[in-house]
């Protein structure tokens, strides 16, 4: 699992460039430009010595299917590489890939502290799984920065990020969170799945292990599940054990979905930005929209930190309504032609969400606040800005 050495003119290109040529090697192929999809479990050897040097520590031949196949390699070099780490492991869910992390870093006894906007799932996770273990979790301001000093013990172990936060948006300050981490030899592992290595750099602000729930735009198209994980060279063998003591793997098909998507990344990424930054101006001066969760906006509280941390940002905000009934909110959603209803994001096509309460320790959300997670898609942006303003037209006028 190990990444191939990359040679330094390919390092020194852009990004467009590079999303194009990592982890590739038509050579090795036959000259074919994609990576082929292998499938397959057991693993032959020609004979002992092979068989032996297969099974040496480090060695990115693999003697088995389930530590990764030249498909595998591929795409966990090419993620490696973007995000600039040691290495990358690939899972087969976002989830799996942010609670395997927090498994492979922690023992019983320790303290962990989680953002209070962590993604649901994770937070469950944390609440179910980690506290059964012995493990003490503790949810904290996104906007502390360097002040969660003030909260770390001699136990405490892991700090988990998530910035900008699930469903409400908060920019953390990644920087100083993980300079007071490394002061105290704690790790920082980060979900960065709403910038992609394109927008944000977690390992460059001090984060051991970037987390991408590459379902969402390194796939980019809706159609695969996958999750993947790069860690710095202080994290990558408890990252590593812990993926092969938990029987970790992914498909290769899937796999190949992603290494598809991954060539077109920062053209996407650039359109979703332009789309969701003109979407959400557009619709901050809504008389129906009493704010809008966007750290691109001047308003935002976490602009600061985003113009200044972040070289872009995604389609994905949050709309905060005005207070409406429950057949106003049926209205609105029955009015959308161009927005879908459904969970995930990250994929070509427009969405609209309907967020019920976000679960928070700290600040709380009132129940006639009505939030909705919007995903601007590649659509004409001008077009997404007519229907979602036609929608709420109607609404207030019922």
């Amino acid at each position: 699992m190990t990444s191939p050495t990359l040679a330094p003119r390919k390092n020194a290109c852009e990004v467009d460039t590079r999303l194009v040529h990592a982890g590739r090697d038509p050579s090795a192929f036959g000259g074919l430009v994609n990576i082929p999809i292998c499938r397959g479990s057991t693993i032959l050897s020609t004979s002992l010595e092979e068989w032996i040097e297969r099974k040496q520590p480090g060695n990115p031949m693999a003697s088995y299917g389930r530590f990764g196949t030249a498909t595998t390699r591929a795409f966990e070099a090419a993620i490696s590489e973007l995000e600039g780490g040691r290495a990358a492991i690939v899972y087969p869910s976002g989830l799996a890939a942010c609670t395997n992390a927090l498994l492979c870093l922690t023992r019983p006894g320790d303290h962990v502290l989680i953002t209070d906007s962590v993604y649901g799932p994770t937070r469950q996770f944390a609440e179910r799984v980690l506290t059964r273990m012995g493990i003490e979790i503790e949810f904290f301001d996104p906007l502390i920065g360097g002040e969660i000093r003030h909260l770390m013990r001699p136990r405490t172990r892991v700090i988990f990020l998530e910035s900008p936060g699930s469903m409400t948006f908060e920019v953390q300050d990644v920087s100083a969170i993980a300079h007071e981490a490394r002061l105290r030899d704690a790790f920082v592992v980060m979900d960065n799945t709403w910038a992609s290595p394109i927008f944000f750099k977690p390992l460059q602000h001090g984060a051991d292990i970037s987390i991408q729930a590459a379902t969402k735009y390194i796939v980019g198209h809706s159609d695969a599940l996958l999750g993947v994980a790069t860690a710095n060279a202080r994290a990558w063998d408890l990252l590593r054990e812990g993926a092969h003591d938990f029987g970790q793997t992914a498909g290769p098909d899937d796999i190949n979905l992603a290494l598809r998507g991954l060539r077109s990344l920062a053209i996407r990424l650039r359109q979703h930005h332009h789309n969701g930054l003109r979407l959400a101006e557009a619709l901050a001066s809504h008389r129906g929209v009493a704010r809008v969760l966007h750290p691109g906006l001047a308003t935002d509280p976490g602009h600061a930190l985003w113009k200044r941390d972040f070289s872009g940002a995604s389609g994905l905000f949050g709309l905060v309504l005005k207070p409406l009934s429950h057949a106003q909110k049926s209205c609105f959603f029955s009015r959308l032609e161009l927005f879908g209803i459904g969970l995930s994001w990250g994929g070509y096509e427009s969405l609209a969400l309907p967020v019920d309460t976000p679960p928070r320790k700290l600040r709380k959300f009132h129940p006639e606040e009505s939030i909705v997670r919007i995903h601007a898609g590649l659509e004409n942006v001008d077009d997404l800005i007519e229907d979602i303003t036609h929608a709420l037209d109607h609404v207030l006028a019922i």
